[in-house]
């Protein structure tokens, strides 16, 4: 059942609702909960970016080349993939506030085990192990978010919870890259450890309790993979998300090399893409509980033409900037969008729904990575990421069409089995 916001007239005048959190919310208390989600979305942005700007530490630190060290980073996404679903089935039962603190906790400890560790062996298994936390608590977040928010505002909700981690690009991850810089990269991993421990204390502290789902069993959570609408937006966000990733990884030399500026461009454009993302996961909210369908149109639809025209002005230096800006704006409408969409066509199963959008995300990290690469490689040159990337963007609105299309069905099987409180997600997805 989805909590009210005071005055709401469906709302009862006191008392506890059936699911056994508080009635009624006032606003600023649903607002210092988001706030305390949004921590942990700020801790996990911070953990999960910062190797890369202190990759050169780390490969010194462990005894192997840059190369070779660049593979904790790749640990780290599978991690990311592995634990979302296997988290979010075993978690399902779980109070969500208790499995949200559990999450953090286990979070901070696998930090500290990467600021400990002593070789790169003992490094990549400590960054998989940090990765599995990561899908299940933005997906738990999400969901918890959802609940809190007053009716017609769900998807400003979510967006807020994922806010953190656009946050953690432009403030986290610098003041992490600064701080291993300075006093060394195992410093970066233990300020994550007390940015956790301080997310569970603020979850544990001001979130309202949240039961699980008592009827929930590996099994049912599982069946969500037998809908197509959920393999759908699954692929449109391992596709279409991967577009971004392709220029993204490549930007250092995108901006050197193609654009002709110094390297001191670089952390510009950085900080740009940054503050693209946290414009976008808020425009994002505002666009959701406008509708769903259109916004992931407008963000798939908007990657496809911003690709384009960075393509274009890729050799022109400082003009490039507001195509990479919009490049992340409009990454991060999609991102948001096909969180609420998972959350909505998963039926019972919303728990592994919200969770698998996060092992999407990075199965398109490392697909744009790896397509940008290869065309480099082929010697199209660093320009030549932002096309691969737009081909990308096209495969992931097929399938967004293709899901679209289809979506008539995939609800009559949803509203058959479909949670107390989910026809309203339902609607608005429509």
């Amino acid at each position: 059942m989805t909590l009210t916001a005071p005055g709401s007239p469906t709302a009862p005048p006191g008392g506890p609702t059936s699911n056994g959190a508080p009635a009624s919310l006032s606003p600023r208390r649903v607002a210092v909960a988001i706030l305390a989600l949004a921590m942990g979305g700020f801790t996990i942005g911070t953990t999960e970016f910062v190797t890369m700007g202190l990759l050169p530490q780390v490969a010194d630190g462990v005894g192997v080349s840059v190369p070779q060290a660049g593979h904790v980073i790749s640990a780290y996404a599978l991690g990311v993939v592995v634990g979302a679903p296997l988290l979010a089935v075993l978690g399902a039962r779980w109070p969500r506030r208790a499995l949200l603190v559990g999450l953090m906790l286990a979070y901070a400890v696998f930090n500290v085990l990467s600021a400990a560790a002593t070789g790169f062996a003992m490094l990549g298994t400590a960054r998989f192990l940090d990765g599995l936390p990561h899908g299940a608590y933005f997906g738990v977040a999400s969901l918890v978010a959802a609940d809190l928010a007053a009716p017609g505002r769900k998807g400003r909700a979510v967006a807020s919870v994922m806010l953190g981690l656009s946050v953690a690009n432009v403030v986290g991850v610098p003041a992490a890259t600064w701080m291993g810089q300075m006093w060394g990269w195992r410093s970066a991993y233990g300020a994550a450890a007390l940015l956790a421990l301080l997310t569970a204390l603020l979850v544990l502290a001001c979130v309202p309790s949240r039961p699980g789902d008592p009827q929930a069993t590996g099994l049912r959570e599982l069946r969500a993979f037998r809908s197509a609408q959920v393999w759908l937006t699954l692929l449109a966000g391992a596709v279409g998300f991967g577009g971004m990733f392709a220029i993204y990884t490549y930007i250092a030399p995108i901006v050197t090399e193609v654009g002709g500026l110094g390297e001191g461009a670089v952390p510009v454009f950085l900080l740009v893409l940054g503050l693209g993302m946290v414009v976008g996961t808020w425009f994002a909210g505002e666009l959701a509980d406008w509708s769903v369908w259109r916004s992931l149109f407008i963000g798939a639809g908007g990657m496809l033409v911003v690709l384009i025209v960075f393509w274009f002005l890729a050799p022109g230096g400082w003009v490039l900037l507001p195509a990479a800006f919009l490049t992340t704006v409009m990454g991060s409408v999609l991102v948001v969008n096909l969180q609420l969409r998972l959350m909505d066509v998963a039926g019972e199963a919303r728990t592994l729904g919200a969770a698998m959008n996060h092992a999407s995300l990075n199965v398109a990290n490392a697909l744009g990575a790896w397509i940008g690469g290869l065309v480099i490689a082929s010697g199209a040159g660093y320009r030549a990421p932002a096309l691969a990337g737009a081909v990308l963007s096209i495969a992931g609105l097929v399938v967004l069409v293709i899901a679209f299309l289809t979506r008539g069905r995939a609800y009559q099987e949803v509203a058959a089995g479909a949670p107390a409180g989910a026809s309203e997600a339902s609607r608005a997805a429509r």
